[in-house]
């Protein structure tokens, strides 16, 4: 009976087995097919095939019910847990794989379940030890993430084995499912295998104790067939064409049909193995495959001799060949001939022949030859069609050319290449049309002479670099572009020779140390540049169409004439000796000469109006420290900068349409007028010596007076100014306050901060300003406020730091009268007001929202407990049941001793309280319910804190002398809080952290 038993036992855990590993079999077989798809093509392509679908919810039903009936054979042996990872994560993957590829689904609701006695016949499982993981392998390489089957070392042999074959024309390997005999015994079993089925041994014995027999029967012909994905080949090869070779490669790998479209002829035209060790039976190979290449690129490739040997004798659609870095015999030159087709070939840096010979190119359809950076004695070209030659940075000594319809020739750099020689190849191209030979340092006037006489559609010359050229008695009448950068013998006589180059339209003449002048009156000439020219001093130009001008760090310029119509930027930075400018640009839009610091003042009329600049826009003028006194009147210009000019000492505009203007820097700065200007803003407080100022600005809304001084005389008519910061300006005085007034009546927010010379008649004024909400009147020596309050109605923000000579009564009508309805922010810091008037005022004034007391040497207490039986003035009809006051600041009162804000006492929107830096502060008692953020740093005396704040987050006790018990006791009650700073505090260990976590468990930073 137990005998027969353990065989019941076997051959269920065998069934089961069997099932798992066709389940995953299925399972790792369509995440691979997914998760190549997903990598190899792009999103823009796949998203139209998923939406494409439209048998979508009728392929979410078959997978829905599919997981339903594996789920009830499998969820017998593997763990809950497991089973909801795997059953989420594979539903994920076959969604994605039907939306993909519209694989059909299995139906399993056709399936009935296995009988006890079925169950004992046998079990199909997989031969030898057939190892059904999927790997995932990630690397650095290009191939990214790769995927594959892998096989355990089986036992069995290789008949019965089912292994990846290899398809003899691809090349690529060929995917099947693995599918085992119904012949296989569950003894073999590999260890693998056993291991990882010992682990669910009694969940297995659990399971088949408390049910009936099971099973899930799977048909070998649907298992063997093909996996077919539902895209045409047509749609195949369209996608492929958007994938280069090695994502072709990686689709290969995913099914039959995906490997025979990616070995498809239109993808393989050009053979790409540069830098690639590819072997010559390898290439070889490739080449009988793909006859029909017509472009193959060897560059860097071993052996490039012999594999390109074979792409010449087996490619003969052969029509751009690109190889490199080896040696080239003689043969592959000869056999050059070969390729009929061939129009391009690319040689990079590579020996040519034996380095003694003479290397011939023949051939008839050649069009384009690049021979770069290659080591060869001579080189012999004869290409009747050759169009385009390039022997760059090679280290020839003799070049023969036979070419008539060569029109692009490029021999840079050829440092060996004789007079002569170039005179000789030169000459014999007739229809040469651009030339470079930069770097040639054996170039003379004589074979520049030969050239004008024989090349008469020469149209661009590089002749850079040349030393032993200075282009007298040349006529190069047909050229458009010429570059003489770095040659020595370009002066000032050159140019005579230049100005016969009537079509020129780009001349650079960079680094010509003896260049002294240039006059040219080009009528085509478009881009000229002048940089680094250590002896030029005059400049002249004359052309209609001249729309780029560089001249850069020539020390000893001094004159510039330019006369353009299409010149619209003109750029003269750091030009120390520049003197005189003269312009007749008519479209000339922005002119930057920073750092020119010999200009004076006459640069103003240069760009005035009826000078020859009507359309300028910016002018920038930083660092001219010549400049003293500047006076500007445009009708155009928009941007001006004089930042650095610290000469300046009066500037006067007249530019009503100035938008922007920077006087960073001006220090000396004494008189400014901008009358009028379209200035919106306007920043004067870096002149610290102004006093003389005259602003007319219509659009005007924000004024900086900040720093200035001396400022005595000062006409602001802004009508739409809102802002005005006059702090710091100590001669400010009554009537020049009045004036203003009067001409801004819009101004919102007022600063007279440090105006110890407005008084009583000048707050008068204020009445004039009926939007008035901002006003500091800090650091005056002020003693009546009065005015304030009779002329500010609406104000809302009024401050009055350090106001030494206000009085306890000056103040009363606040807290008294009720003066200031709508005020919101009182700042009283540094001020000499009595513990009285402070008590009065925060039980009075229940408007306020933020009052600042800091450094309040009178203040004792802040007992708040007055206001429950506080006697009101008469003139508020009833006892206020709740003030408005949010944040309160006594920073570094020191007299302070106790804080007590009981419940009761109508303060229940406090949300901010900062008591830091109270040395004789001991003890704190608060009771309120909106309390957010209470600081207590510095407080070296504070022994006692009792906090009832159910909304604190943010409480701060550095460098306190509070021990842990009292802290521990006050957080005990802030169910919120989350932010606790102890650093420095002598009594708190930083082991006893975790207790005050315990008693705050809210707690999420703790500083200490």
């Amino acid at each position: 009976m137990q005998e027969t038993r353990n065989l019941r036992e076997s051959k269920h855990f065998s069934l089961s087995l069997s099932l798992i590993n066709r389940t995953t079999q299925r399972f790792n077989l369509s995440v691979r097919r997914s998760t190549t798809i997903n990598y190899i093509l792009p999103h823009s392509i796949i998203s139209p095939l998923c939406n494409a679908n439209s048998l979508l919810l009728l392929r979410l039903t078959l997978i829905v019910q599919s997981i339903l009936i594996i789920s009830n054979n499998v969820c017998k042996i593997l763990p809950r847990v497991l089973l909801i990872q795997l059953g989420a994560f594979w539903l994920c993957m076959k969604i994605w794989c039907f939306l993909c590829f519209g694989e059909e689904q299995e139906d399993y609701n056709k399936r009935e379940m296995m009988s006890e006695s079925e169950s004992e016949k046998d079990v199909v499982c997989e031969q030898g030890d057939l190892e059904l993981g999927f790997v995932s392998q990630m690397n650095e390489e290009d191939d990214g993430f790769k995927y594959q089957l892998q096989l355990g070392e089986g036992t069995s042999s290789s008949s019965d084995v089912p292994v990846l074959d290899r398809d003899s024309h691809s090349k690529r390997p060929k995917v099947h499912q693995f599918i085992a005999p119904p012949d296989c015994d569950s003894s073999l079993l590999s260890a693998q295998e056993s291991m990882h089925f010992s682990l669910i041994e009694k969940d297995f014995e659990r399971m088949h104790e408390s049910s009936g027999d099971y099973g899930c029967p799977v048909s070998d012909d649907e298992e063997d067939r093909e996996v077919r994905m539902d895209l045409t080949d047509d749609l195949l090869h369209m996608v492929f064409s958007f994938l280069d070779h090695v994502n072709l490669s990686r689709a290969a790998k995913v099914c039959r049909q995906w490997r025979v479209a990616s070995a498809h002829e239109d993808f393989w035209r050009f053979l790409n193995f540069e830098n690639r060790n590819i072997s010559p039976q390898q290439f070889e190979d490739m080449c009988h495959r793909y006859p029909n290449a017509t472009q193959v690129n060897i560059n860097g490739s071993p052996a490039i001799h012999t594999l390109v040997m074979h792409a010449i004798s087996s490619l003969r659609n052969l029509e751009f060949l690109t190889l490199g870095k080896g040696q080239l015999g003689e043969t592959f030159f000869q056999a050059l001939t070969d390729c009929s087709m061939l129009r391009s070939l690319i040689v990079t840096d590579a020996i040519l022949g034996n380095g003694i010979q003479e290397i011939p190119i023949y051939h008839d359809s050649l069009r384009h030859i690049q021979i770069v950076k290659c080591r060869v004695v001579r080189i012999s070209v004869r290409c009747p069609q050759l169009q385009t030659l390039s022997l760059k940075r090679s280290s020839m000594a003799h070049a023969v050319l036979n070419c008539p319809l060569l029109y692009d020739l490029d021999i840079a750099s050829c440092h060996k290449l004789l007079d002569a020689a170039i005179r000789s190849a030169v000459t014999s191209c007739p229809l040469l049309e651009s030339l470079d030979m930069s770097n040639c340092s054996c170039v003379s006037d004589e074979t520049l002479r030969e050239i004008s006489s024989s090349c008469d559609n020469l149209h661009v010359l590089n002749a850079s670099y040349c030393p032993n050229i200075s282009l007298e008695s040349v006529r190069l009448t047909m050229l458009t572009v010429l570059k003489l950068h770095s040659c020595e013998g370009i002066t000032s006589a050159s140019m005579a020779a230049i100005q016969h180059s009537y079509m020129l339209e780009v001349l650079e003449l960079d680094n010509c140390s003896l260049l002294t002048s240039v006059f040219l009156d080009l009528p085509r000439l478009q881009n000229i540049r002048l940089v680094h020219c250590r002896k030029f001093v005059e400049l002249s130009l004359r052309s209609a169409v001249l729309s780029s001008l560089k001249v850069s760090n020539c020390p000893s310029l001094q004159r510039i004439n330019i006369v353009s119509n299409s010149l619209q930027k003109l750029v003269l930075q750091k030009q120390e000796s520049l003197t005189s400018l003269e312009l007749q640009c008519p479209g000339l839009q922005e002119v930057d000469l920073t750092d020119c610091e010999s200009l004076t003042n006459s640069i103003c009329e240069v760009f005035s109006d009826g000078s020859g600049c009507p359309m300028l826009k910016s002018l920038i003028l930083d660092n001219c420290e010549s400049l003293t006194a500047v006076e500007f009147s445009s009708k155009s210009i928009t941007s001006l900068s004089f930042a650095g000019c610290r000469a300046i000492t009066s500037i006067e505009l007249t530019c009503p349409d100035l938008e922007q203007v920077s006087l960073d820097g001006c220090d000396h700065l004494e008189r400014a007028i901008f009358s009028p200007v379209g200035l919106r803003s306007l920043n004067l407080g870096i002149c610290p010596k102004l006093n003389t100022l005259n602003i007319e600005a219509p659009s005007m809304v924000l004024l900086e007076l900040k720093g200035c001084g001396v400022i005595s005389e000062a006409f602001i008519n802004c009508p739409l100014l809102t802002s005005l910061d006059a702090s710091f300006c100590s001669q400010l005085k009554d009537d020049c306050l009045s004036a203003t007034t009067a001409s801004c009546p819009l101004i919102e927010s007022l600063i007279l901060m440090s105006c110890p010379s407005v008084g009583s008649d000048g707050l008068l004024s204020l009445r004039r300003l009926p939007n008035l909400t901002s006003l500091d009147l800090s650091y005056t020596f002020l003693t009546n406020l009065q005015p304030v309050f009779d002329s500010c109605s609406q104000l809302k923000v009024l401050k009055l730091q350090a106001c030494k000579y206000l009085t306890d009564s000056s103040l009363e009508p606040l807290y008294k009268d009720a003066a200031l309805p709508t005020l919101r922010e009182l700042d009283l810091s540094y001020g000499s007001l009595c513990q009285a008037s402070i008590e009065e005022l925060l039980a009075c004034c229940t408007h306020l929202t933020h009052v600042s007391l800091n450094g309040c040497v009178h203040m004792h207490d802040l007992n708040w407990s007055f206001s429950v039986d506080h006697v009101y003035p008469s003139s508020m009809a009833s006892k206020p049941h709740q003030r408005l006051l949010q944040n309160l600041n006594c920073v570094g009162c020191p007299n302070i001793k106790k804080v007590l804000i009981p419940s009761v006492s109508g303060f229940s929107n406090l949300s901010s309280l900062n008591m830091s830096l109270s040395a004789y502060l001991r003890e704190v008692d608060v009771a309120c319910f909106n309390l957010c953020f209470l600081n207590l740093s510095n407080c070296s005396s504070l022994e006692i804190l009792k906090l009832d704040c159910p909304r604190l987050t943010s409480l701060f006790l550095q460098s306190c002398s509070i021990g842990e018990e009292a802290v521990e006791s006050a957080i005990s009650e802030c169910n919120m809080l989350e932010t606790l700073d102890v650093r420095f505090c002598q009594k708190i260990i930083p082991t006893s952290m975790g207790r005050l976590r315990a008693a705050c468990p809210s707690l999420k930073r703790i500083f200490s």
